[in-house]
């Protein structure tokens, strides 16, 4: 009894352990098939419900828009040509005035005096050479009879001419004080906007205060703007490429932008462009002229222009939020032959309404992801959940960027 007692808790115990390894082989199999089978059954990546495009190429307009100020055509500074008291203002300042209106009033008995005087010097004059000419014509005859000897004749002569010659020296300073006497009534030699009279009445005027005002032509009028030596160097670079087409013979169209945003009626043309660039700002100057009949814009006022004319042949457009930006640059997900997305480096330029220039990256005909590409990655299927709309044309469309970077290449 002693020996089963003692040997019963160890043979149970053997029982038990057996029973556990038993149990384990049992399950064994059922958890190796289970680890087997995980990288089999892994989740498959999840398709992506975006909308695309198809790109197109197309010509679209190309008008950048540029900060300019406008400046009178002619700016005439009205200045007395005597030296006198300045009698009368008669015109009203700040108001338009036409060529030939009187503007000042001179006072005019000092020169009306001087006028006198060179007229009865002409008259002295006149009869001086009358007389002297008379006695040449009775001297002449006698020198031909012999009765007077040529030096006779020859002083005759001289004094006739002399006294022709004071005549016309007369007559000069006849006309000189009739001009002088015109200078007192001072007129506009243009029409445009006065300014306001810088010497008041009763002023003596000398050549030092001559400037009475001045008078600014309003139409045409000119509008200035500057275009950097970037910006310059990328377009003639780009033209020189073939992706900007300027129009013929260069024959550019200037529209005005005025300060509350609506578009001046009259359109311009550029007349002027700088042969050198400004050392101090880097810049190129423009002038364009613009036909300015009711005086709506004024000198020296600031606008917005947009220089209409140039193409960009064959251009690819897509909508802005199909692009997005990265570490390397810009970038757009396309979608590839097996209708996977793949990610697509471009170089982009301006925007044209609410699309983006392309300039490399994209070819006509492929499809590019425009709702949903947020959270793609390479690779990962795609489902067309619509077809976006293609995009319009964008004849009157501006950059909404300056025409700087259309030029400069980003690497994505």
């Amino acid at each position: 009894m002693a020996d089963a007692g003692a040997g019963g808790p160890v043979k149970g115990t053997k029982r038990f352990v057996v029973g556990i390894c038993l149990c384990a082989a049992a399950f064994l199999p059922i958890l190796t098939s289970g680890c087997a089978k995980g990288p089999e059954e892994k989740a498959q990546p999840k398709s992506a419900e975006v909308s695309i495009i198809a790109v197109e190429a197309r010509d679209v307009p190309f008008t950048p828009e540029y900060v300019a100020q406008t400046q009178s055509s002619q700016l005439v500074n009205i200045q007395a040509r005597v030296s006198g008291f300045l009698e009368k203002r008669v015109y009203q300042e700040g108001s338009l005035v036409k060529e030939g209106q009187t503007l000042f009033l001179m006072d005019q008995k000092p020169f009306k005096v001087q006028l006198d005087q060179a007229e009865a010097a002409l008259a002295k004059q006149k009869a001086a050479m009358t007389t002297a000419c008379a006695n040449l014509a009775r001297v002449k005859p006698l020198v031909e009879q012999d009765a007077l000897s040529r030096k006779d004749l020859d002083d005759a002569t001289g004094q006739c001419r002399s006294y022709e010659a004071a005549v016309d020296q007369a007559k000069a300073q006849v006309e000189s004080a009739r001009l002088n006497l015109s200078y007192t009534v001072i007129t506009s030699p243009v029409t445009g906007v006065s300014s306001y009279a810088q010497q008041t009445e009763g002023t003596y005027i000398n050549p030092q205060n001559s400037l009475l005002t001045t008078v600014a032509v309003l139409s045409p009028i000119w509008v200035n703007f500057s275009i950097s030596e970037n910006e310059w160097q990328s377009l003639t670079e780009q033209t020189r490429k073939g992706l900007l087409r300027e129009p013929k013979g260069k024959k550019y169209v200037v529209e005005v932008i005025l300060v509350d945003g609506s578009i001046y009626p009259h359109t311009g043309r550029l007349t002027f462009a700088d042969y050198s660039f400004n050392p101090q700002t880097g810049t190129f100057l423009i002038r364009a002229s613009v036909d300015n009949p009711k005086g709506v814009l004024r000198p020296n006022q600031y606008v917005r222009v947009r220089v209409k004319g140039a193409v960009r042949p064959n251009a690819i457009l897509v909508p802005q939020r199909a692009i997005q930006q990265g570490s390397k640059g810009h970038f757009v997900w396309v979608v590839d032959r097996e209708g996977k997305a793949e990610s697509r480096p471009v170089t982009v330029g301006e925007w044209s309404g609410d699309e983006w220039l392309v300039f490399e990256g994209l070819k006509a005909g492929e499809r590019v992801v425009v709702d949903g590409g947020l959270m793609l990655h390479p690779g990962m299927p795609l489902t067309i959940r619509q077809a976006a709309a293609a995009p319009g044309p964008s004849a009157g469309a501006e950059p909404k960027t300056p025409p700087a970077e259309a030029g400069r290449k980003k690497t994505p």
